[in-house]
């Protein structure tokens, strides 16, 4: 286990390596006409202006809106035109030769810190966005799980439970131990049945003498503060269930349902269409063919994942299983975003997922 832990550092440091040999070497700029595509769809998730605690698993998910702004203005600088998600399947369905690049600017999960802290640097540029609103969030009942872990770890000194069949006993005394036991118990727990997987952190929550049961109102949107958002020229609203959970997890009639029923309150409290849609975690583990053919069949504009890329002209065939550029809080500085709009640290790792399987058969 801290094996793993030290393993998932040392990747950050490797990575944030070859994001700035690709920015300062120059290859980037060499490459990226054959590597850049139409443009990026980025991944937003927090915004707000607070520093990460010594202990802070979650703060991959959260950027400062300094970061976003500088982001915006490096996108404007690089000449990329900054578009609405209709506007981006628009330009998907009928691509033109010699136009700028995109960018369009996601949001998951519905933070009040998008309306505090992100709308107003989105406002300063014009800039388009979406926000995914899971509606059981909105509504207050909704469960943030993975913070509800992180809280939990840091008041524990000792984690234990069961999972899947197994008894995990952890030490969470230093700041190193409760990095291993979070990223130990969160991944465990991202393979399992997801009601299982959240009665296991209410346990957790119960040793730890926490109620976290107010977490999503007090993080959360509600309904009156997206109804504001939605009335901005500017916003996007895009369903991402009610529930948040993994649909690969689900039956197929329940995962549609969460879809579906999302979908229909978002539209009934906005009194507007629903066309477009984010898979909860977004991963191949957690949205696949089936996931992206249920999306087809609701006759969705387009739907987002968590896999990493560009977007390129064959996406437009492909519009409901469009890849992301996550604007990731360990990675706040120009150099890395520049790297990554290059397009090609994604052809890199394309080539190197073709060629390891055929590796390790030799």
């Amino acid at each position: 286990m801290v094996i793993a832990d030290l393993m998932s550092r040392r990747a950050t440091r490797y990575l944030k390596a070859a994001l700035s040999a690709v920015h300062y070497s120059g290859i980037g700029d060499l490459l990226s006409p054959m590597t850049s595509g139409l443009g990026a769809i980025l991944m937003l998730h927090q915004v707000g202006p607070e520093a990460p605690t010594a202990f802070s698993p979650n703060r991959i998910l959260k950027i400062t809106p300094d970061f976003l702004d500088l982001t915006i203005r490096q996108a404007l600088e690089a000449g990329f035109e900054l578009l609405s998600l209709d506007e981006v399947a628009a330009r998907l369905k009928q691509p033109k030769a010699g136009v700028r690049p995109f960018m369009a600017f996601t949001l998951d999960d519905a933070y009040r810190d998008n309306l505090v802290h992100a709308a107003p640097v989105f406002r300063r540029y014009g800039a388009p966005y979406t926000i995914y609103a899971p509606t059981d969030y909105i509504d207050g009942t909704g469960d943030l799980w993975w913070l509800a872990l992180e809280l939990a770890i840091a008041e524990l000194e000792t984690l234990a439970c069961q999972i899947d069949g197994d008894a995990i006993s952890l030490p969470c005394r230093t700041i190193a131990e409760k990095d291993v036991a979070y990223q130990t118990v969160y991944w465990r727990l991202r393979k399992i049945d997801e009601t299982v997987a959240r009665a296991t952190i209410a346990m957790l929550c119960r040793d730890a003498a926490l109620d976290t049961r107010s977490l999503c109102r007090d993080l959360v949107l509600d309904w009156d503060e997206l109804r504001a958002l939605a009335s901005d020229p500017l916003v996007t609203i895009g369903g991402h269930t009610q529930r948040h959970y993994a649909l690969s997890k689900l039956g197929a009639g329940a995962a549609r349902h969460e879809m579906v029923a999302s979908i229909k309150r978002l539209e009934t409290e906005l009194g507007r269409p629903v066309r477009h849609f984010s898979y909860p975690f977004g991963d191949a583990c957690s949205a696949g063919e089936r996931e992206f053919a249920m999306a087809r069949d609701l006759d969705l504009t387009t739907a987002v994942t968590t896999n990493k890329g560009l977007i390129h002209a064959h996406h437009g065939t492909a519009m409901t299983a469009l890849p992301r550029v996550s604007l990731n809080g360990d990675y706040q500085e120009a150099r890395y975003t520049d790297a990554l709009l290059t397009g090609v640290p994604f052809a890199l790792y394309d080539m190197a997922k073709s060629v390891l399987p055929r590796a390790s058969i030799n």
